[in-house]
């Protein structure tokens, strides 16, 4: 298999894009990880296969692939294919859809676009095309994709949606409410649309309409079994700024009972309990925060001052220079984690 250069996860380009547009290769993008599964995008329709030019044989191996969720037996049996037929669009559009479930979003990117060159991409992979984009943090790149797909489609509300996310991203905040309000309005179950309309009211400062919104995010996650850990604990992060500790305390309880490996709801969760007086509750959460994620400065911060209060220096002192490690590291690699 030919590549055209090895790049880091941030170190793509347009340029990089274009590139592999025009010269054919794909481009590995290592340690690229998995995002939520929110992102995932709609399952192929099992008719696809058959439309690919493929032996029976191939087409058989391909199918086995998949079912067992080898991506990387999938995507070599592709690419022999794409050199042999690379005026193919439904194989270089079957490729991106395995790239995409691979977390290789940059050469699922490519490959969009390669098939859009040969043939209009439909509605499910002009989607999956916008979802590499936000996955690779190129909005710019994305919302006239998610723009495009509302004007075909006015009535999914998945589109506002992602608009919403998208402006939020950019602090766009009256916009950010005015694609989230839409695409409640097209689907009142969306919760994910309410819990994101709550951070925007909180940004705005309009925390009592921030509280219902997370509320009925909360409610339908319940209803409808969703098992996200998110509403909860954004509901008790904001509850812990307007010093609310009890309610913020039974929120983060629940966001845990969802996902007790949830890291920043055990660091809220710290935070409250060290405004309470429990302390050793306290450590022990954010030192769980920590364990869970040793990415994530925040916990070590907080565990520093406690310590330093308590007149435990040395411990004070490791904890900090963690932080400032971690914070180093974060911006060396350009990550932004929101608070």
């Amino acid at each position: 298999m030919l590549w055209l250069l090895d790049v880091e996860p941030t170190g793509y380009s347009r340029v990089a894009i274009v590139a592999g547009l025009l010269l054919g290769p794909f481009l590995p993008i290592p340690g690229a990880g998995q995002l939520s599964l929110e992102l995932t995008p709609p399952p192929q329709n099992s008719d696809v296969f058959q439309t690919l030019p493929l032996d029976p044989v191939r087409r058989s191996t391909l199918q086995a692939a998949m079912q067992s969720r080898d991506y990387a037996r999938a995507e070599k049996l592709l690419l022999e294919e794409v050199e042999r037929h690379p005026k193919s669009a439904p194989l270089l559009v079957f490729l991106g859809n395995v790239l995409f479930l691979d977390g290789q979003y940059l050469n699922c990117a490519i490959a969009m676009k390669r098939s859009e060159a040969l043939s209009p991409l439909d509605e499910r992979n002009r989607f999956v095309l916008a979802m590499a984009y936000v996955a690779l943090d190129q909005g710019d790149w994305a919302r006239p994709e998610l723009e495009r797909l509302a004007q075909s489609n006015p009535s999914n509300a998945l589109y506002p949606y992602w608009l919403s996310r998208l402006a939020y991203n950019k602090m766009r905040l009256d916009e950010a409410v005015a694609h989230a309000r839409k695409a409640i309005q097209l689907d009142p179950t969306l919760m994910k649309a309410h819990d994101n309309l709550g951070l925007y009211y909180e940004a705005l400062g309009r925390t009592d309409d921030a509280i219902a919104s997370y509320l009925e995010a909360i409610r339908l996650n319940r209803q409808l079994s969703l098992r996200s850990p998110w509403p909860s604990m954004n509901l008790g992060k904001l509850l812990l700024r307007l010093y609310r500790l009890d309610e913020a305390e039974g929120h983060l309880r629940e966001s845990l009972s969802i996902d007790p490996r949830f890291p920043k709801a055990h660091f809220r969760l710290g935070q409250v309990l060290e405004k309470q007086g429990k302390i050793g509750e306290a450590i022990r959460e954010l030192e769980q925060a920590a364990a869970l994620d040793p990415s994530y400065p925040e916990p070590h911060y907080a565990l520093g001052r406690i310590h330093r209060l308590r007149g435990e220096r040395k411990a004070a002192d490791n904890a900090l220079h963690t932080f400032e490690h971690l914070r180093q590291e974060q911006k060396q690699k350009g990550v932004y984690r929101p608070d």
